[in-house]
């Protein structure tokens, strides 16, 4: 089995599972950085708050992440101005940096460094792009550079900086996040798995029958169990992509994103004394192929060729869902559930999102200002974005199920909505591509949307 860089010799924590039924303030869904942030805020103001995590936390996303803090979330400014205006664009940027400045504050220097954001092209018919980008920097202010330098081993034609970045080890991160809540008053519970949410009481039931009553429910579960409310089913496409790790002589001032297809994310790390680079390899529609063998195999190629690896322990991939407009869903689910709060849909920049998630949210049950609010809220995707994607992903899904059942009749089918299953042959395990659904060699649960084990007796 593979295993993330993140996950290897840290210190165990482990929470109990809920074994009684209880009462609460808030109840969180998700033991992933959005969530945990959220518990933090909400538990420091003096609300009772109770987190459920199906598996062990920070072992989701979070663990699998590439630990970057930064607000360069790929070349999207131009766009967001395109599509919502330039308060928006600046709004989303003040947001993702004034993240990155409290979690400086929250913890110690060994778990966050500062480091510069580079967006870079080998490829001439991409430097138009990164001007573009470039200009959109310029028009709102965010400090950077326009150049064609780099650490990294590629002859980049040009790059965009943007200042003021960090980087973290998301785990240690999050167990400080923990730490701080717990001692807050906030409660967290591992191996506690959701299987059901009444949304207009609200209430969920655990799988060990268990039921948790509370005022608001916030859904940090990567994919929204409850998702049909706002229709973020067909309007969230999950993508999967690849990570390896290894040792490297010296650190990198910066981290580096591709724009050029197949792209490249690369940041290094320094874990007990060794410096350790990580490359991140293709992304691909989860759970879509068996055969994910071939893209280890490509980065762990170019990690022995370009950057001179010599051994390569750690390999993992990392699950994301993605919005038809680039913006993240975080706040309340539907006007008709006031109370039922959701936060996914972070696009593979769930470190600095889930910090502003975890604030708007907070703030949001609170009663507080935060401008975030309107921006993030799940209705911003305008209905043309969301017939376009519902009509990409809801047709798939159609071609995925029936096909399923043509190619793959002997596959165990997913829990969730009856989708025929993949085996992913490198990380072994049993995939969904119809919503991202993945489940282990024994059929338990890895990552919803499904809440229930596969039944592979069949």
């Amino acid at each position: 089995m593979n295993s993330s860089i993140w996950l290897q010799n840290i210190r165990t924590n482990s929470k109990p599972s809920l074994e009684e039924s209880i009462q609460t303030d808030v109840c969180i869904i998700g033991g992933g950085l959005s969530g945990i942030m959220t518990a933090y805020h909400l538990a420091k103001a003096g609300k009772e708050v109770i987190l459920l995590e199906g598996n062990s936390l920070l072992h989701g996303a979070t663990g699998h992440s590439t630990g970057k803090l930064t607000a360069q979330h790929g070349p999207v400014y131009q766009s967001i101005i395109e599509k919502f205006g330039l308060d928006s664009a600046l709004l989303y940027y003040e947001l993702n940096q004034k993240a990155i400045s409290s979690a400086i504050d929250l913890v110690d220097s060994s778990i966050i460094q500062p480091a510069t954001s580079y967006l870079y092209t080998l490829e001439g018919q991409n430097i138009k792009k990164l001007e573009d980008e470039w200009a959109a920097y310029k028009q709102l202010h965010i400090p950077g550079t326009f150049g064609e330098k780099g650490e990294i081993p590629y002859g980049i034609k040009a790059s965009v900086a943007m200042l003021d970045q960090a980087q973290i080890h998301p785990v240690l991160f999050g167990q400080s996040i923990i730490d701080m809540a717990v001692k807050a008053g906030a409660k967290f519970y591992e191996n506690s798995r959701v299987q059901h949410i009444n949304l207009s009481k609200p209430y969920v039931e655990l799988e060990n029958k268990q039921t948790v009553y509370c005022k608001d429910l916030v859904i940090c579960s990567h994919y929204p169990l409850e998702a049909i409310i706002g229709l973020q089913l067909v309007k969230l496409k999950i993508n999967r992509s690849y990570i390896v790790a290894f040792k490297s002589s010296e650190p990198y001032t910066g981290q580096y994103l591709s724009i050029d297809q197949p792209g490249r994310s690369i940041r290094t790390v320094q874990i007990d004394g060794d410096n350790y680079t990580l490359l991140v390899g293709s992304s691909h529609r989860a759970g879509a192929l068996s055969n994910t063998n071939i893209f280890y195999d490509a980065i762990e190629k170019e990690a022995y060729e370009n950057f001179a690896a010599t051994d390569i322990p750690f390999k993992w991939a990392a699950q994301d869902p993605e919005t038809p407009d680039l913006l993240p869903y975080v706040g309340q689910i539907s006007s008709s559930h006031p109370n039922i709060w959701l936060s996914t849909g972070f696009r593979k920049w769930g470190i600095s999102n889930s910090l502003v998630a975890g604030q708007i949210v907070s703030d949001g049950i609170l009663g507080r200002p935060n401008a975030g609010i309107e921006l993030y809220s799940p209705k911003h995707t305008t209905i043309g974005d969301a017939l376009w994607q519902a009509l990409k992903v809801g047709g798939q899904t159609a071609v995925d199920l029936i096909g399923g059942y043509v190619t793959r009749s002997s596959m165990p089918r997913c829990t969730h909505l009856g989708c025929k299953t993949r085996w992913n042959e490198a990380d072994e395990t049993w995939d969904c591509s119809c919503h991202g659904s993945r489940f282990a060699k024994d059929g338990s649960v890895l990552e919803g949307p499904a809440v229930k084990p596969l039944n592979l007796k069949k």
